[in-house]
């Protein structure tokens, strides 16, 4: 494990006697990563992320060295593997962390060609950050919230025709997922209401809910800051990104896909909604949040009035579009509404014209009309 402090970090004793409090982020460098430490950050900087007066210190984990511009937003940074018990041993050892927002995982389509990393990686990576969130829990006498990005993908319907019927789903149902990844994060959700409510149920010196866990099973993101980096759902940002850099895209679905979709800023904002909600509005630990629901040909409509000379084909991959086919058409988020006020702030054409278009364009310094 390889440190890398910033000019600001607190500092802990190396023998662990006064330990700095923090909170931790996993999987800093990925796509929500950056947003969410600015996001952090802002709070912190408000005094609001919690309760007490105390400043905790952000630290990351990643298995990369962090960019300059994401390592500047933590206090201290480590290269490493969430997999490391002696990475996990050490931070347990310098930090008092009370929050864990957990991002690191290898996603959809990279894990359906290594499974069994992904399983290593996505479900035994999240019980390790589990576990040093009990031990912290029963080191510093309170319990730890818990962030744990979960998908669209733990669904899984069984064909085209049910997708259409089924309409809005909400949290109970279709969770057959068909992919390494959808059984990853379903295990993940039930391994956090595991460590939340029955954790070491059976030992004498059980330490009561440990681990306060919150999950979000988010469609797909799209983010005009960075590249995407294998999703499944990435189509419709790689098809935007592709015609703002003048290349042509050839689209692994059909023009009739349809999944539902979001905007990077409205997860971070669901995210950091979720975390500040009180424990006692919350009536579970899984919500579904979602903004629009986009056809691919939706998508390809906006980008060819954005961009004219844009040459989009539509060429679907049989496995991916399987995959695509079995995640709902729109979710029901209706709980996470009622019960800590979620609510999109973007349109698809709101999200492309204020938020992505502008952003992305100005990206690839594009010559094209906008």
């Amino acid at each position: 494990m390889s440190p890398i402090s910033h000019p600001n970090s607190h500092h802990a004793s190396p023998t662990g006697q006064q330990r700095t409090t923090a909170i931790l982020v996993t999987g800093a460098g990925g796509e929500m990563g950056h947003g969410l430490l600015s996001a952090l950050n802002a709070a912190r900087a408000n005094d609001s992320l919690v309760e007490s007066d105390a400043r905790p210190a952000i630290i990351a984990v990643d298995i990369r060295e962090l960019a300059p511009e994401i390592r500047e937003q933590c206090d201290n940074a480590y290269v490493g593997d969430i997999c490391d018990h002696a990475l996990l041993e050490r931070l347990l050892a310098m930090y008092e962390i009370t929050e864990i927002y957990h991002l690191a995982a290898l996603l959809s389509t990279r894990s359906e060609f290594a499974p069994e990393t992904a399983h290593q990686v996505n479900v035994g990576g999240t019980l390790n950050l589990l576990h040093l969130a009990s031990e912290q829990a029963r080191s510093h006498g309170r319990t730890v919230r818990f962030f744990f990005p979960s998908s669209i993908a733990v669904y899984g319907l069984p064909d085209l025709a049910t997708k259409r019927k089924a309409g809005a789903i909400d949290e109970r149902h279709f969770c057959d997922p068909h992919t390494m990844y959808g059984c990853n994060k379903l295990a993940g959700e039930h391994l956090g209401r595991y460590y939340d409510h029955h954790y070491r149920k059976l030992a004498k010196d059980r330490f009561e809910h440990p681990v306060d866990f919150r999950s979000i099973r988010f469609p797909g993101i799209i983010s005009a800051e960075t590249m995407p980096s294998g999703g499944t759902s990435d189509y419709g940002p790689e098809m935007i990104h592709a015609a703002a850099a003048g290349r042509e895209y050839h689209c692994f679905v059909r023009p009739d896909s349809r999944i539902p979709f979001m905007t990077m800023p409205e997860a971070i904002d669901a995210t950091m909604g979720l975390m500040r909600a009180p424990k006692e509005n919350l009536g579970r630990s899984v919500y579904n949040v979602a903004s629009f629901s986009p056809s691919a040909e939706d998508f390809a409509d906006l980008v060819r009035r954005a961009f004219p000379k844009a040459v989009i084909k539509f060429e679907p991959d049989l496995g991916r579009q399987a995959i695509i086919d079995s995640w709902p058409e729109t979710c029901d988020d209706s709980a996470a509404r009622r019960e800590w006020s979620w609510n999109p702030t973007h349109s698809l054409a709101t999200a492309f014209s204020e938020y992505l278009l502008p952003r992305i364009a100005s990206r690839y310094a594009s010559s094209t009309s906008a």
